[in-house]
C-alpha cells in the first residue's frame, strides 16, 4: 500500500528516467534530474537534521522549484511554498506564524530573502543540490514515514485578513490524485498546461499526476495569461493536451475574440473550476473544439483540491448552469440546512465534505480549525469530521449538485435574500459583457457591478430591468477597462473599487 506520495518519483525514475517532467519552454527537467536533485536535497536536510518541520520554499516559479518541494519531502519534512509576487506583508506574516529553520531560494528571490525578517538560515536550491546523496539516510526517513505525515502547507486568504496555512498529508493527497487521476482520465501521454502559480494548492492536479503517470507538465509564464493569442500558441507549440485552470483564465482567451485569430489545436482534456464558468463564454470553447471533454471541478483548499466533478455531455441552455455534479470516489458531500439536517432535494444549504481527502487543519491555529472541520451532525455514535465549506449549493432533480455562492456572497438588501452570483449570471447573458462581478458595499447598503465590454453601462441597467426583479438590479454600474485578477486567475473582488 502506498503511503508517501514519493512513491510515484521512485517508479518513473526507474521506467522513463530521460522523458522530461517539468519545463517552462525554457528550462527543463527529466525524471532522472527531479529524482537525483531530490535525494541530493533530502540529504542536505537530514545532515543539517532538519525533520519534522516547516520549510520555506522562495522561489520563482520554475522547473527547480517543483524539484525543491520533493526534495523538502525526501528529508522529512514539509514544504511551505512563497513567491516574490506576494505582498511582502504577507510573507512576513506567514513566516512569523511558521517558525521554519530554513528557507530555500533561488537567484531571482536570494536579495529579497535575505532583506525580510528572517532570522534562520537562507540557502540557495542550486547550492545545496550538489549535496552527495546518503542513501542509507533517506532510505531511513522514507521507513519511518507514515501516511498523516504533513507533506505541504499553503496559505489561503483568511475571512479576518489573516492568512490561513492549510497543511495537507500524503494520505490526503495520495487518495485526492488517484481519484483526480481516475475521474479525468490521465496517463503517461498526458501533457499539461499549469496554469496556477506553484504556491496555490491547484497546482497539485499537474506536478503529483506528472509523477504518478510519467506525463510532462509546462509550467505556461504568468505573463502570457494577459496575452491571449501569445497563450494559444504555447499550447499548441508544446502540443499540451490537458488543462486544469480557473474559469476566468479560460473566459479571457474567449471573451476577447482570440478563437478567430488561433485556436487550441491539441486541447482534448478541458477542466476547470473555483468559479461559475459564464454559458455564454463556455459556448465558444465547446464551438471551436468540438472532440475535447469538458468536465467542472468543485472543491477547497481544506479537502486538498477538487472532491466534486461534472462531465459535461449534454447541452447546457443560455439560461442554464453547469452542475458540479457529483463526489469523486471515496468523499461523500452532505449539504445540510440551518438546523444541521440533510436538505431534501432542490433545497439550499451548506455544502459539506466527508472522507480521506481532508487536510489535518490550519497549522497553528487550533480554534479556526475546530469552527469549520467539525463532527459530522449526522452522526452520533462516533467521531467523523466533516468540513464546512462555507459555500451554498441543492440537489437537482437528476441528482447533480447545483453551486450557488459563497454564504458570504449572499446579502440581505431591500428586505431581500439575493445571491450576487445570479445578479453576475444575468449580466453575461448581455451581449457585449466580457466579463462581470458583483460586490456588495456594506457601508452604504450598495450593490455595485463592474463589467468589462462593448456595451454602455446605461445599456446594461436597462437590459437587467428584463431580466431581473427590481431589488436586484445594482445601485451602481461601471465599465472599466480590464478586470482585476488574483494571482491564481480569480476575480479579485476585494481589488473592485469606485
Amino acid at each position: 500500500m502506498q503511503t508517501n506520495i514519493l512513491d510515484y518519483m521512485t517508479n518513473c525514475y526507474q521506467t522513463t528516467p530521460d522523458k522530461t517532467a517539468f519545463s517552462n519552454g525554457t528550462d527543463s527537467l527529466t525524471f532522472r534530474a527531479v529524482k537525483e536533485f531530490c535525494d541530493s536535497l533530502g540529504t542536505y536536510l537530514a545532515n543539517e537534521e532538519i525533520y519534522k518541520k516547516p520549510i520555506i520554499v522562495f522561489m520563482a516559479k520554475h522547473p527547480n522549484t517543483i524539484t525543491a518541494f520533493f526534495g523538502v519531502v525526501r528529508g522529512g519534512n514539509y514544504y511551505v511554498p512563497l513567491d516574490a509576487e506576494m505582498p511582502r506583508i504577507r510573507i512576513e506574516f506567514i513566516m512569523a506564524n511558521l517558525d521554519s529553520p530554513l528557507m530555500i531560494c533561488d537567484e531571482k528571490t536570494f536579495d529579497m530573502a535575505t532583506s525580510l525578517d528572517f532570522d534562520r538560515k537562507i540557502v540557495k536550491f542550486t547550492d545545496i543540490i550538489k549535496t552527495t546523496v546518503d542513501e542509507e539516510k533517506i532510505t531511513e526517513i522514507a521507513e519511518k514515514a507514515i501516511d498523516t505525515d504533513p507533506i505541504y502547507i499553503v496559505f489561503t486568504s483568511g475571512s479576518t485578513g489573516i492568512p490561513k496555512g492549510v497543511i495537507a498529508c500524503h494520505r490526503s493527497v495520495i487518495d485526492y490524485i488517484e481519484q483526480l487521476s481516475t475521474t479525468l482520465g490521465f496517463n503517461h501521454e498526458t501533457i499539461f498546461g499549469n496554469q496556477t502559480p506553484l504556491y496555490f494548492d491547484a497546482c497539485l492536479k499537474e506536478i503529483y499526476p506528472t509523477l504518478k503517470f510519467g506525463a510532462t507538465t509546462y509550467l505556461i509564464p504568468t505573463e502570457l495569461f494577459m496575452q491571449p493569442v501569445k497563450l494559444v500558441e504555447f499550447l499548441n507549440e508544446y502540443r499540451i493536451n490537458t488543462i486544469c485552470w480557473v474559469v476566468s483564465a479560460m473566459t479571457m482567451i474567449s471573451a476577447f475574440n482570440t478563437f478567430s485569430t488561433i485556436v487550441p489545436r491539441h486541447l482534448k482534456s478541458i477542466n476547470f473550476g473555483s468559479e461559475v464558468f459564464p454559458i455564454k463564454e463556455f459556448h465558444k470553447w465547446q464551438t471551436v473544439l468540438p472532440e475535447a471533454r469538458f468536465v467542472n471541478l468543485y472543491g477547497p483548499t481544506e479537502c486538498t483540491g477538487m472532491c466534486c466533478f461534472y462531465k459535461i455531455t449534454k447541452p447546457i441552455s443560455e439560461n442554464g448552469v453547469i452542475p458540479v455534479g457529483r463526489p469523486f470516489k471515496n468523499t461523500e458531500i452532505i449539504i445540510l440546512n440551518e438546523q444541521n439536517e440533510r436538505t431534501q432535494p432542490n433545497e439550499t444549504g451548506e455544502i459539506c465534505v466527508r472522507g480521506t481527502s481532508l487536510t489535518l487543519g490550519y497549522y497553528n491555529d487550533f480554534a479556526k480549525t475546530n469552527e469549520v472541520f467539525v463532527q459530522n451532525p449526522l452522526n452520533k455514535f462516533y467521531p467523523e469530521l466533516i468540513y464546512r465549506t462555507g459555500d451554498l449549493g441543492y440537489v437537482n432533480d437528476e441528482g447533480d449538485i447545483i453551486f450557488c455562492s459563497r454564504k458570504d456572497y449572499q446579502i440581505k438588501h431591500m428586505g431581500h435574500r439575493i445571491e450576487l452570483g445570479e445578479i453576475e449570471a444575468s449580466v453575461y447573458r448581455l451581449d457585449g459583457v466580457k466579463m462581470a462581478c458583483c460586490v456588495y458595499d456594506k457601508t452604504k447598503n450598495k450593490i455595485r457591478l463592474f463589467y468589462v465590454g462593448d456595451i454602455s453601462a446605461k445599456e446594461v441597467t436597462e437590459q437587467l430591468k428584463e431580466l431581473l426583479p427590481r431589488y436586484m438590479i445594482p445601485n451602481s454600474v461601471k465599465q472599466i477597462d480590464k478586470m482585476p485578477l488574483k494571482a491564481n486567475g480569480k476575480i479579485d473582488r476585494e481589488g473592485l473599487v469606485l
